[in-house]
């Protein structure tokens, strides 16, 4: 008899995994704060455009640096998903909402991603998380949503809608991304993503360019800078690492921190409250995060016990059927 020998994953990588997606998530929670600030002298329509175009630019110098090879097939469908939710979805809708809602109100409408990019990784990278994860994801949704009304005192707004539409963008476009970047570095995809959008994204910035240009503050022109390096490229390298590494589903889960991570940044850069129910929202949503995590990291241990065991198995049958003939 052969014993079956349990296979379980080194938490060494996982733990990177964690980390690269807490990274990419920390540099994300930036994104509606300094978009914000953009906003106070520059149009919204203007400031989507100008992030991605120098993204694209940033990213078009990088494929050419590295002499990068062209996706195949089906890494060209999954980059299509990227382009159309993390960058054309997620920065118009984000910045159209901004124009009325306070970035820590943004952020916590936001917390629905997760769950979108859970829901896009069955979609398109075949991922399979156990019914307690699903159980562990809806449950810190639900946790942000009602915070969101608690805080609104009031039904949802034009801007929550707005943001819901850049969360489902998201989610596609983080899962396609992930699914791509098993067999290319994460700052490849996003940078695919951004070059092929350059000839519309470069043309648009040009046309929106501000009539009031030279007047505009260096500070705004820095945030647009920081947007279109850092958010928009960089914070991918990260978070499109840990995705790939530990599975969309399961990392994804982290973007529930990112809600508390804009409203310190809200608080910090534009003056925003942050109340004792944010602490206990947060507190709770770690919860989530944390058993959510342990509920995919059993489904995964059980999983490879059950093949150990078939393939432990195999031999003996096999054996037999060889001496019963």
């Amino acid at each position: 008899m052969v014993a079956a020998t349990s296979i379980r994953p080194s938490p060494s990588p996982l733990l990177r995994a964690y980390l690269l997606g807490l990274a990419g998530v920390g540099i994300f929670s930036l994104s509606l704060p300094m978009t914000r600030l953009a906003l106070r002298e520059l149009d919204p329509l203007f400031v989507t455009a100008a992030r991605l175009a120098l993204a694209g630019l940033l990213g078009a110098a990088y494929l050419a640096g590295r002499r990068s090879h062209w996706p195949d097939g089906h890494g060209r469908r999954l980059l299509a998903w990227v382009i159309g939710g993390v960058v054309v979805a997620f920065p118009l809708f984000s910045a159209l909402a901004m124009r009325t809602t306070d970035a820590a109100h943004g952020g916590v409408v936001l917390a629905v991603m997760p769950l979108m990019t859970a829901a896009a990784a069955v979609l398109l990278g075949g991922e399979r998380p156990p019914a307690l994860f699903w159980a562990c994801a809806a449950s810190g949704s639900l946790v942000v949503a009602s915070f969101v009304l608690y805080e609104a005192g009031g039904p949802p707004t034009p801007g929550d809608g707005l943001l819901v539409l850049a969360a489902i963008g998201a989610g596609f476009g983080y899962a396609g991304g992930a699914a791509l970047a098993r067999t290319m570095p994460g700052l490849e995809v996003i940078a695919w993503a951004l070059a092929l959008s350059l000839p519309v994204t470069l043309p648009g910035m040009l046309m929106l360019w501000p009539e009031n240009a030279a007047s505009v503050s260096p500070s705004s022109w820095g945030v647009v800078l920081f947007l279109a390096v850092a958010v928009q490229f960089l914070g991918f390298y990260f978070f499109y690492g840990g995705l790939a590494r530990g599975g969309a589903a399961r990392i994804g889960q982290v973007q529930l921190l990112q809600v508390y991570l804009t409203m310190a940044a809200g608080a910090l850069l534009l003056g925003e409250r942050i109340g004792p129910s944010t602490l206990i929202a947060a507190l709770v949503t770690i919860f989530f995060v944390w058993l959510g995590r342990r509920a995919y990291a059993g489904h995964r241990s059980t999983t490879a016990d059950s093949a150990s065991e078939n393939t432990a198995s195999a031999p003996q049958n096999g054996m037999s059927s060889s001496r019963s003939s």
